[in-house]
């Protein structure tokens, strides 16, 4: 039945097109030139390494979902979940950064903002010139997001913000925020609004950057609102309908968190194949062992069947239909994989897995925020269920 679905009802072609295959060999030379040298230097220190986005920006992978017409690449979702994954392959730190800005800041924009909002922003998010952010958790609302205490209050033309956001990638460096603030009462959904600050607004800037397990280099920080004082221009669609925006955002967001687990499961597998061909015991390659080809055959097929969730809801993404269920789908369980693929690929690698000498450490590390970012494991339960449960 699911084949008939796949084949009748999305109608997905699950060959690599010329472009997929484009960017990927792209990626991976990227990667080895300029990401592989220093990764686990950033890694270390949690520097956000600037410059390699810039060098994303001329590739032009910080707006793969962004018209050409605004200066993007004009590509579509399955070539963008390509992007996060060879991407993620190499180190989740960049992916997760380069996926913040193109699906967070930048989709919100792009789903949201008026032309003159476009016009005026998404040329420098898709050339990279500016990095993008995205503000919606507090310190005190995770997923409960309708209990924001980060206000908006109109003034003229202007609305006076005031408030913090908590655990916001490039809360520090980036140039730009789509930041959703209460304008109504609390657990009204239609009491949230979409503004757009920039950095350098008199009242904004970044607090306290969070030292993490995982993701180091991939910069998450603190925003802070203090009488922050913007024009009503900046306001994006209408005032109340922030909520809705942000659900629908979080609708793509989740395939790019699919995509860049697929990319630290891909990058976990290839490790441990390598290294099970590799290392020598009792007189032959592990790989030879049964329990370790099994660990191997099952890292494989959880990462294909992950592979397709993503890719059907990347397709039903471009045919612009709902994508709830099936986003939700393919975070879930991609996430998980990533976390799965990682603890086997430390075992696999034994006492070396251990180290940071080797790749799969930082595989292991990096994996745990997939099962929590844009929603955690739990939460997508909850949206499958209460789908599939209507």
């Amino acid at each position: 039945m699911s084949g008939t679905l796949l084949e009748n009802e999305i109608g997905m072609n699950f060959n690599r097109s010329e472009n997929q295959q484009m960017i990927a060999d792209m990626i991976r030379k990227f990667g080895k030139e300029h990401i592989l040298p220093k990764m686990m230097i950033w890694d270390e220190s949690q520097e956000f390494p600037l410059e390699v986005f810039k060098k994303l920006g001329e590739l032009g992978l910080m707006g793969v979902l962004v018209p050409t017409e605004y200066g993007g690449s004009g590509f579509g979702y399955t070539e963008y979940v390509t992007a996060i994954t060879e991407l993620g392959s190499i180190c989740g730190s960049i992916a997760l950064s380069m996926a913040a800005h193109n699906s967070l800041c930048t989709g919100h924009i792009l789903q949201f903002g008026n032309e003159e909002q476009k016009k005026k922003y998404l040329p420098k998010l898709a050339s990279a010139e500016w990095i993008g952010a995205w503000g919606l958790t507090e310190a005190n609302t995770g997923s409960d997001a309708m209990r924001m205490s980060c206000t908006a209050v109109q003034d003229g033309d202007y609305w006076i913000i005031n408030g913090t956001k908590n655990w916001i990638t490039h809360g520090i460096s980036g140039n730009v925020v789509v930041l959703l603030a209460r304008t109504g009462e609390l657990l009204d959904s239609k009491g949230i609004t979409a503004f757009i600050v920039e950095r350098g607004t008199p009242g904004f800037s970044g607090g306290k950057k969070e030292n993490k397990l995982g993701m180091r280099a991939s910069e998450t920080a603190e925003l802070i609102f203090e009488n922050c004082r913007i024009h009503k221009s900046q306001v994006m669609g209408e005032v109340g309908d922030g909520f809705v925006q942000a659900m629908k955002v979080l609708d793509g967001g989740r395939i790019s968190i699919a995509a860049l687990s697929l990319g630290i499961a891909k990058g976990a597998l290839n490790a441990s194949i390598k290294y099970a061909k590799e290392r020598q015991q009792f007189g032959q390659p592990i790989a030879n062992f049964q329990g370790i080809a099994f660990k191997i055959a099952d890292m494989a097929t959880e990462f294909e069947a992950a592979e397709l969730l993503t890719m059907q809801a990347a397709d039903l993404k471009n045919k612009h239909k709902k994508v709830t269920k099936e986003s939700a789908f393919a975070k879930y369980y991609a996430s998980e994989l990533a976390v799965r693929a990682s603890t086997e690929a430390v075992q696999i690698f034994g006492g070396y897995g251990y180290t940071k000498d080797f790749p799969v450490e930082k595989f292991y590390r990096d994996s745990k925020l997939c099962t929590i970012g844009e929603g955690t494991s739990e939460i997508q339960k909850l949206v499958i269920a209460r789908e599939i449960l209507k």
